[in-house]
């Protein structure tokens, strides 16, 4: 039997290319990381002008993606809007878009502890909590039309809701009609449970009103995403294609757990560890994804971590967008990201309900 369900594609950097630019639009990112969210817009037609981004090897990647787009490595606390706009080459920017760094509010752990605090990230070190507010007094030094920003969920649980209720406040200061929903990228044609918050704001001259893309009926599998051949166990493939790294986790002691974990279940005791159904998207993918050793989800079948081409297909790149570094930094780099299908939804989305309508 044929069967009816649509087959899942990540366009290439050079399909990218051909469509970046193609709807009229501008763009400024900052906390641009290695480039998911630039990647998103960019697949619904949006011209990126300029990239903030502060970590090394965040902005390494994102340069080897993006050699078109002027990328600033300032601390976002010496950025100013004027910087922007004379780097853009433009009077006025049609999107602000960001994605500050969420340590501080990651739904792990206790939230409240450690605000204030410079913590490690990634192969650098900042303070976090303080980011969001960096984004708003941006966002309110350049008034582009539209604007939007993206973070964990715990944001909005337990003790962070106040800063969530602050973070809102102040966008809508900053003279913006705001709205904030939890989107799962799992029901936006990514092969990936992973729920983010999306903030949304349009400018309160322009009168009109956020919006956000309405989740799919048919969600992707992984499966869908890395074909049949998953099916097949093979111990030639505990080796990484690309850097050559041994992903099995036989000498780890989470492979004493994995033997005991079902098909689509948790580990009792390491809740991250996780063997997943294939006939499902994959659990969420986190920044620790390329911590061998660590509890984290694992091939369903093969006894090993998962490869950086499965992990750019369960992430939503391109199979050719590049990576540096060995193999945990270019996981984390993936892990960290926002799935650039997601991204493309809510930028499409704005394109279409907000922007054509003005």
């Amino acid at each position: 039997m044929t069967s009816t369900r649509t087959p899942y594609h990540v366009p290439s950097m050079d399909e990218i290319a051909r469509i970046r630019g193609t709807n009229g639009y501008t763009l400024v990112s900052t906390f641009s990381g290695c480039g998911g969210s630039c990647l998103g817009f960019e697949m619904a037609g949006f011209d990126v002008r300029v990239a903030s981004e502060f970590i090394p090897a965040a902005r390494e990647t994102y340069a080897a993606n993006h050699p078109h787009v002027v990328l600033d490595g300032r601390d976002i606390r010496d950025v100013r809007a004027s910087d922007l706009l004379e780097l853009a080459g433009v009077d006025e920017i049609d999107v602000l878009e960001g994605s500050p760094p969420c340590a501080s509010f990651s739904t792990a752990g206790k939230r409240h502890e450690g605000w204030g605090d410079v913590r490690s990230y990634s192969d650098s070190s900042q303070r976090s909590d303080d980011l969001f507010f960096e984004y708003a007094r941006i966002l309110k030094e350049l008034q582009p039309k539209v604007f939007v920003a993206e973070n964990v969920t715990g944001l909005v649980k337990g003790s962070a809701k106040g800063y969530f209720k602050m973070i809102i406040t102040r966008l809508r200061e900053c003279g913006y009609v705001v709205e904030a929903r939890v989107l799962d990228a799992s029901q936006l044609g990514v092969p990936q449970k992973r729920q983010r918050v999306i903030f949304v704001g349009v400018r309160n001259d322009l009168g009109r009103q956020p919006a956000f893309p309405k989740p799919r009926a048919e969600v992707v599998t992984m499966y869908d995403a890395l074909g049949e051949n998953l099916r097949v166990p093979d111990d030639a493939t505990n080796l990484d294609p690309e850097t050559g790294q041994d992903l099995s986790i036989r000498n780890y002691k989470v492979g004493e757990a994995y033997l005991s974990v079902p098909l689509g279940k948790h580990n009792a005791r390491y809740f991250q560890l996780s063997r997943p159904d294939p006939t499902r998207p994959a659990p969420t993918i986190c920044a620790s994804v390329g911590s061998l050793g660590s509890r984290n989800p694992v091939h369903p079948f093969d006894f090993r971590y998962f490869n950086l081409r499965e992990l750019r297909r369960l992430c939503g790149f391109p199979d050719d967008f590049i990576l540096h570094g060995h193999y945990s930094r270019r996981a984390e780099r993936l892990g960290r990201a926002v799935p650039p299908l997601m991204m493309r939804e809510v930028a499409a989305t704005v394109r279409d309900e907000i922007l054509a309508t003005l």
